[in-house]
């Protein structure tokens, strides 16, 4: 019995830890081939070394997504290793929270240089080889930031809005050329970001459980559940969900007094 994703060739931005490397491991177990890009380039050569190791077929590159010409080489490079891509998962951000007027120039470019142009380049680098083969998956992991809004955390959420903009108007533009693009969008996640987050706090154990109370289940989701929605979007099960985003979030952003 086939897994799947038999036949994907998948690029995942981000892949070295935290959600993409929850997908990179769910995808390859369904028979997905993959090619990772990271810009902690030991880190990435590990964990991709670990998951050759129990047979998967896994290319990678360190690569700065902000980079397009970096990021053109590292999709050559996927084609040759593995195959030329169908499938993206752009996973690779950044947080940049501030209250507005203390934010700098630098950080705005930032975070719009890794939160949203990022995504645009490798998306660039994928679809005409995914337009000529008739037909591919772009998947932008969004976050509930896409379309809530938390204060003091300006302008991650002007990008995660971009990102929404950008997958709506992507997916729309290729549709006749089988490219369906959509987005994910979660919500907390346990990620080591998110220990670091609430370590960052004169009680972290106070920090975790006011972050726990956010959500109507009283907890929030592992890597792993973020990775089943992705799965699900990246596979042909959907064949006709496009331009859209999928909301992973245990129904915080749906509660209206937390």
């Amino acid at each position: 019995m086939g897994g799947r994703l038999d036949g994907k060739r998948i690029v995942v931005t981000g892949a070295a830890q935290g959600i993409g490397l929850a997908m990179a491991e769910c995808f390859l177990a369904e028979g997905a081939s993959l090619f990772l890009i990271d810009r902690d380039g030991g880190l990435l050569a590990a964990e991709a070394g670990r998951l050759r190791a129990g047979g998967g077929r896994v290319g990678h590159a360190a690569a700065d997504i902000t980079d397009a010409d970096a990021i053109a080489r590292a999709v050559a490079a996927a084609a040759a290793e593995i195959g030329r891509p169908n499938a993206l998962v752009n996973n690779a951000g950044v947080n940049v929270f501030f209250e507005p007027l203390t934010l700098s120039d630098a950080d705005w470019q930032r975070c719009f240089d890794i939160n949203l142009k990022g995504a645009w380049n490798c998306s660039k680098a994928v679809l005409p080889g995914m337009i000529e083969e008739g037909g591919g998956v772009i998947l932008n992991i969004a976050s509930t930031h896409a379309f809530t809004i938390i204060p003091h955390t300006f302008p991650y959420p002007v990008a995660k809005h971009a990102l929404l903009g950008m997958t709506k108007a992507l997916g729309l533009e290729y549709a006749g050329q089988g490219v369906r693009v959509n987005a994910l969008a979660p919500g907390y996640v346990r990620t080591q970001k998110a220990v670091e987050y609430w370590n960052s706090f004169p009680d972290p154990v106070a920090a975790e459980a006011e972050t726990m109370a956010l959500h109507p289940g009283g907890r929030i989701a592992s890597p792993e559940e973020i990775a089943k929605a992705a799965l699900f979007m990246i596979s042909d099960e959907c064949p006709f969900m496009n331009a859209t985003c999928l909301t992973v979030d245990g129904g915080m952003s749906v509660l209206h007094h937390p």
